[in-house]
């Protein structure tokens, strides 16, 4: 870990990548399209803390013949419990790195599901997708693939709050993402529910047991369950055991956490009602487009291919929605009083903005495609927990839905996690040695965070199986490790959602710059290699030119540049000055320097825009 870590730092800190003491080159492990690395020797046999190599906890074999049978118990490297955003995340990076490793869900057709809105990003939320991305995680990927429009939010304001957004389509992303794990070597899926856990005699996890008695072994487990554990949900005061609407809970597994001594708590979230795009009247609405300049999540530039893009819709709550939710508090699970588990607080249901926001006449409300083949229109900002005999009359109080139908009602879900605390920062617990968690059962909201969780507990499981050092990521790396960081240090009550204001070094942690900070140390682990490895060195050496070429090219106050970044800043330029100097005036662009024929050799618009960034901001992180 310590030499992880000092890679990581002296990346941070400008000094380019470090090698980890006899790492060789990755190579692809079979000749398929998706090309997955072949774990180096160095990293098969385990690194000491000087980078020797070591004895491995156990023989391993990375044969093709998954789920080796001993007796009546089937044998793996590293068993993920859970198939949702971070369940994908850890699955795939364990398998990446070589581990045999079994995925086990609920429900096989319901891999990486999105059951709220079905995008991906957002503010705060896109820098982790970008992380992910960088360390060799998936989730950008297939939002990249899948995405039915795209918008970057806060343009307004500076770039480290520039945050990409992709309404999906979640039929095609649950699809594209079960694919993948189709695909992935050394990966094997199964559809179990999992109720108890074996352990050794020094509390070491073993494996695990399924609802019908079959012991899975494994040398680590990532439990990442989401809402499933003792799910409930509720609609008005109705209600039935569920992890979502239509899934079946997951029963026994938090006995069973409760017994080896593990806290846990409630928590509870809710998703609005979906209701039928051919009965709204689009007249009425704000037409919301996507970006005509598409940008991406992955930095695998193979991956962006733009596609056909579908519009959004704002309208706002009336007098009458007002009105309705007021009369009717007593009927929602909340207010009610038979729900008490703490909700999210950023994204709280519409019957909360009532009560918390008296002052406010109306709220936005915004309709959203679930997809390019299907009508269904996600009303976000319309999370209900009330009665579904109130909730098309309450639909039809918003302008535009006056004569809608609704396709599926909302509902509020109240589940079990276990307080993070309870982890170190590599997410495995404190209580019982290889056990990870990641996901919602850590007390977080949202697919990103979930996903981010889950590509960190992956690449430890897989670790912990071979007996090497685990990897934190501290605080200042990257919001992947200021959101660990709050989840192991604070004992957090609310689910968590990460925010741009979180990370006391918002500055560094930008989207544009994901791939500097994480790609090298996403390479030292071994998830990422062959051309996306070396697409990134060319791209380093093409920014570093770059950069020193703006630091050293000086032009005088007469040159077409110069006048022109006066005309469009307001300030005079009196002398020679550098293109690093000029492209640190307001409102002067890069996209000005290539116009007055001072553009270098950098390529692509995310290039240019680091570049530009970077210039930028220099003197406030020097600070």
């Amino acid at each position: 870990m310590r030499t992880l870590t000092r890679c990581l730092s002296r990346t941070l800190a400008g000094r380019g990548p470090v090698s980890m003491p006899g790492v060789s080159p990755r190579r692809a492990c079979r000749s398929d399209s998706w090309g997955f690395p072949s774990p180096p020797l160095s990293l098969r046999a385990g690194l000491g803390r000087e980078g020797r190599c070591r004895p491995r906890v156990r023989p391993y074999s990375s044969s093709a013949t998954s789920g080796q049978v001993a007796g009546d118990e089937e044998r793996y490297d590293v068993i993920v419990v859970g198939g949702g955003h971070a369940g994908c995340e850890a699955a795939l990076a364990s398998a990446r790195l070589g581990c045999d490793t079994l995925l086990v869900n609920l429900n096989l057709d319901r891999i990486a599901w999105q059951p709220c809105n079905p995008a991906v990003g957002g503010a705060g939320k896109s820098q982790l997708v970008h992380e992910i991305d960088a360390l060799g995680g998936e989730m950008g990927k297939v939002a990249d693939r899948t995405y039915v429009q795209k918008r970057v939010l806060n343009r307004s304001k500076g770039p480290a709050v520039w945050s990409l957004r992709a309404q999906t389509d979640k039929h095609l992303y649950s699809r594209e993402m079960r694919d993948v794990l189709d695909a992935c070597p050394n990966l094997s899926l199964r559809e179990a529910m999992v109720v108890d856990l074996k352990l050794g005699p020094n509390d070491e996890i073993q494996g695990v047991v399924t609802h019908f008695g079959i012991t899975l072994l494994a040398d680590a487990v990532v439990i990442t369950t989401g809402t499933f554990m003792n799910g409930r949900i509720w609609v008005g005061k109705q209600s039935a055991p569920a992890g979502r609407a239509g899934e079946a809970p997951s029963v026994g597994l938090t006995e069973k956490l409760q017994s080896l001594g593990f806290e846990t708590e409630r928590l509870k979230t809710g998703t609005p009602p979906r209701v039928d795009r051919r009965t709204i009247d689009f007249g009425k609405l704000e037409e919301q487009k996507g970006d005509e300049d598409v940008r991406w999540f992955t930095y695998d530039t193979a991956h962006h291919v733009p596609r056909e893009q579908m519009s959004c819709y704002l309208t706002y709550t009336s007098k009458e929605t007002h009105r309705m939710i007021e009369e009717n508090l007593d009927e929602t699970p909340t207010y009610g009083g038979w729900m008490p588990a703490k909700g999210p607080r950023y994204c709280p249901s519409i019957e909360d903005k009532i009560v918390r926001f008296k002052d406010k006449e109306r709220h936005q409300i915004f309709l959203e495609p679930e997809g390019l083949t299907t009508p269904e229109i996600y009303v976000q900002g319309l999370s209900t927990g009330l009665p579904e005999r109130l909730q098309l009359p309450l639909l039809r109080t918003l302008p535009g839905l006056e004569n809608c139908r609704m396709l599926r009602h909302a509902y509020a879900v109240e589940y079990d996690y276990l307080p993070a605390h309870q982890c170190r920062a590599t997410l495995e617990t404190k209580k019982i040695s290889g056990l990870f968690l990641s996901g919602q059962i850590n007390g977080t909201t949202g697919y990103e965070e979930a996903g981010a969780q889950g590509i960190l507990a992956g690449i430890n499981a897989a670790r912990k199986a071979r007996g090497l050092d685990l990897v934190t990521l501290p605080r200042e790396s990257s919001y992947i490790g200021t959101l660990v960081d709050d989840l192991v240090t604070k004992d957090l009550r609310e689910p968590y959602r990460v925010l741009t204001s979180r990370s006391e070094h918002r500055l560094q942690l930008r989207s544009d710059n994901a791939d500097m900070r994480l790609t090298p140390l996403g390479n030292e682990i071994g998830l990422i290699h062959g051309e996306r490895w070396q697409a990134f060195l060319d791209k380093r050496e093409r920014v570093r030119a770059e950069m020193e070429r703006l630091s050293k090219e000086r032009i005088p106050p007469e040159d077409p540049l110069a006048v022109a970044a006066a005309g469009v800043s307001g300030h005079n330029v009196s002398r020679h000055v550098t293109l690093e100097e000029l492209l640190r005036y307001p409102k002067v662009s890069y996209e000005l320097l290539e116009r007055c024929g001072r553009g270098g050799d950098v390529v692509g618009s995310q290039e240019r825009e680091h570049v530009e960034i970077s210039v930028k901001y220099a003197g406030f992180v020097r600070r």
